[in-house]
C-alpha cells in the first residue's frame, strides 16, 4: 500500500468546509481550508469575516490509507476524482494559495477560459513549457497544435495544464 503523503481534494457538503476541516483536524489527518479575508458591510456595522476561498473543496495530506477515515468524517461528501483515481493536488499550487491568501485580501476566483485560436504555454506534464495554439476545446481537455522541427505536432492536453499567453507575453517572451 502506497504510504507517501500527497495533496488530495475532499468534496464536501455546501459550506461545510470549516466544520469538515476541524473534524479532520481532530482524526489527526493535515489538511488545509483556504481562507478568504473579506470586508463585509451590515446596516449597523463593517465587519472582516475569513470564508473558504473555494465553495466545498477541502485540501488534505495524506496517504492512501487514511482515505476512508476522511470518507467517515461529517460533512465529506468524497475524494475528488480525475481518471477513477483520487486526485493529485501538486504541493506547488497549495504553497501558491498560500502565498497569495497571506499577500492579499478579498481575493476573487475565475474559471479560465480557453478558446479555439488562443496562444497557450502547457505548464506541467511532458510538453510542459513548449508553446502552441488551441485547434479544438473539449470539455476538460484542448486539442493544441505545436511547432516543431518542420512537422506539426497535435497534443490533446488537460485544460488544467495550460496557460492562454495574452498578446503582451506573446510579443515580449521575457515579460513575466
Amino acid at each position: 500500500m502506497n504510504t507517501e503523503k500527497k495533496w488530495y481534494a475532499v468534496y464536501t457538503r455546501p459550506k461545510c468546509e470549516k466544520k469538515v476541516s476541524q473534524m479532520l483536524s481532530l482524526k489527526n489527518i493535515e489538511n488545509y481550508c483556504p481562507l478568504n479575508k473579506v470586508q463585509r458591510q451590515w446596516s449597523d456595522r463593517r465587519k472582516t469575516i475569513f470564508e473558504p476561498l473555494f465553495h466545498s473543496y477541502v485540501f488534505v495530506y495524506t496517504n492512501m490509507s487514511e482515505h476512508s477515515k476522511i470518507k467517515e468524517a461529517n460533512g465529506v461528501i468524497n475524494l475528488v476524482y480525475w481518471l477513477g483515481n483520487p486526485a493529485v493536488v501538486r504541493d506547488e499550487e497549495i504553497d501558491a494559495i498560500r502565498t497569495f491568501l497571506n499577500r492579499y485580501d478579498n481575493v476573487t476566483l475565475q474559471k479560465s477560459e480557453v478558446n479555439v485560436d488562443d496562444h497557450i504555454r502547457v505548464t506541467s506534464g511532458p510538453l510542459h513549457s513548449r508553446e502552441g495554439n488551441v485547434i479544438e476545446v473539449r470539455n476538460s481537455t484542448v486539442k493544441i497544435y505545436l511547432p516543431t522541427l518542420g512537422y506539426h505536432m497535435l497534443a490533446q492536453v488537460h485544460k488544467n495544464d495550460i496557460q492562454v499567453i495574452n498578446d503582451f507575453e506573446f510579443s515580449h517572451p521575457l515579460a513575466s
